[in-house]
């Protein structure tokens, strides 16, 4: 069996969106978690199945496990347990606050290890895949040293950036690595002080794709009644500094003095002037709404105040003319790898404005697929904004190609194929390719 470790199970979307795939595609998994999610993102009975059968969560520590765990795990593990341990306390780290982590999460593993040992008969442990290369890769990353069986993680942004741990260790004892963009793959090859000359070769790009069968372009009533409205720019995401809302608050405060009058005649058939809907909650919530009234936006933008429900991401894109996510490097180092909600609105056929970081460039390709403009620049994004609004055949491109693009590359059915035959590798079953995963039966996966 594949099993994963992750830091909240079913509380992350993607973790959901992945295992969906995994079960539908025959391989089998058990799911793991550190914590118990405080909400899951999904509401089907497969994810209530998923959810109610996996593995007690590791925290909060059982205190008489643990110990026991820990004072049975080297005659368990032997001289596994040794080179682990020796891993921890004297392994590269970024900081001490990473050695701190590495050796606590190293005892957290021998625990974890422990009852997997146990249950060895009923869920055979084949591979250990860590969702996040953070916390709980290290654990991952300890329990699959300890075990003696293959380990693998997917990195994504924050566990990459702010909150990386022990990454070059991680690259090193992997069996693969999941890239979730080409600025990943490259990014895991510097990180190799020592140029290992296979490195490459186990680093595989497979997209964190979209359901594109949920994401359909707006129906002709929908477009009539987009139509009765103002130019409107979408932008959705969890209100935090890596979003980069300010910037589009600016970029609008800019658009609306520079196109007082422009606007009523961009397309006489229309209101004049825009609006902008801005979904989200997040706790940047409260600056962005005082930025709104400093700003005096208050008459164009709408602040839902409430995240994007999954199932009503295609309605909340319909109304738009275009999709805003002006990604930036946030002071404290966090970054977005390759935003899910850029890939949703361009599968609704909705042209997409972006920044060139991270995975960006991958799915937005400048002038063909969107636009993409310089990150913290609020004059370059009202200029791609204005474009937009200003060149009807030029949204109407990016529209059609973005959607094509879409489909083509960020399938979820087809776009985690190198993760699956990495996980039918290691379970001694052949590669497949080119297969589409079948949809049917997948709320009976897992």
């Amino acid at each position: 069996m594949i099993h994963y470790m992750t830091a909240d199970g079913l509380g992350s979307p993607w973790v959901g969106n992945e295992l969906r795939i995994v079960g539908a595609a025959g391989v089998p998994y058990v799911l793991h978690t550190m914590r118990s999610p405080s909400k899951i993102n999904f509401g089907t009975a497969w994810a209530q199945r998923i959810h109610d059968g996996m593995t007690k969560p590791l925290y909060p520590i059982p205190f008489a496990e643990f110990v026991l765990a820990n004072l049975l795990a080297p005659l368990l593990f032997h001289v596994r347990w040794f080179g682990a341990l020796a891993n921890a306390l004297f392994g590269e780290r970024e900081n001490l606050r990473g050695r701190v982590a590495c050796l606590a999460h190293f005892f957290v593993a021998c625990m974890w290890a422990f009852r997997m040992w146990r249950a060895r008969g009923t869920r055979p442990v084949s591979h250990i895949h860590a969702q996040w290369a953070f916390s709980s890769g290290s654990i991952a990353m300890y329990g699959a040293w300890l075990l003696g069986v293959p380990f693998s993680f997917t990195g994504h942004a924050v566990d990459l950036t702010k909150q990386r741990v022990a990454l070059r260790d991680k690259i090193k004892r992997a069996k693969f690595i999941i890239a979730i963009s080409e600025w990943h793959k490259q990014f895991y090859i510097e990180q190799d002080k020592n140029a290992t000359p296979d490195l490459a070769s186990k680093i595989h790009v497979a997209y964190c794709g979209i359901y594109t069968h949920e994401m359909k372009p707006p129906s002709a009533d929908a477009l009539a009644s987009k139509r009765r409205e103002p130019y409107t720019i979408l932008a959705a995401g969890r209100l935090i500094g890596k979003k980069g809302f300010p910037y589009l608050l600016e970029a609008c405060k800019l658009l609306k003095d520079r196109q007082r009058h422009k606007l009523g005649t961009w397309d006489a058939s229309r209101p004049a002037g825009f609006r902008v809907i801005l979904a989200g909650s997040g706790p940047d919530e409260a600056m962005l709404r005082g930025l709104v009234a400093k700003l005096g936006l208050a008459d164009v933008v709408t602040m839902t105040g409430q995240a994007l429900a999954q199932e009503k991401i295609p309605a909340y894109m319909h109304q738009g003319d275009v999709f805003v996510l002006p990604c930036v490097w946030a002071e404290d180092g966090d970054v977005d790898g390759l935003p899910q909600l850029t890939m949703e609105a361009m599968g609704c056929g909705v042209p997409a404005i972006t920044t060139r970081l991270v995975g960006n460039p991958d799915l937005v390709k400048h002038e063909e697929t969107g636009l993409l403009v310089p990150a913290n620049d609020a004059e370059s994004l009202a200029n791609a904004i204005e474009r937009m609004m200003a060149d009807a055949e030029l949204s109407q491109r990016c529209a059609s190609a973005g959607r094509s693009w879409v489909l083509e590359k960020f399938d979820i059915t087809r776009s985690l194929e190198p993760l699956l035959n990495e996980y039918r590798k290691a379970l001694g079953q052949p590669a497949r390719v080119g297969e589409r995963i079948s949809l049917q039966g997948m709320e009976a996966a897992a």
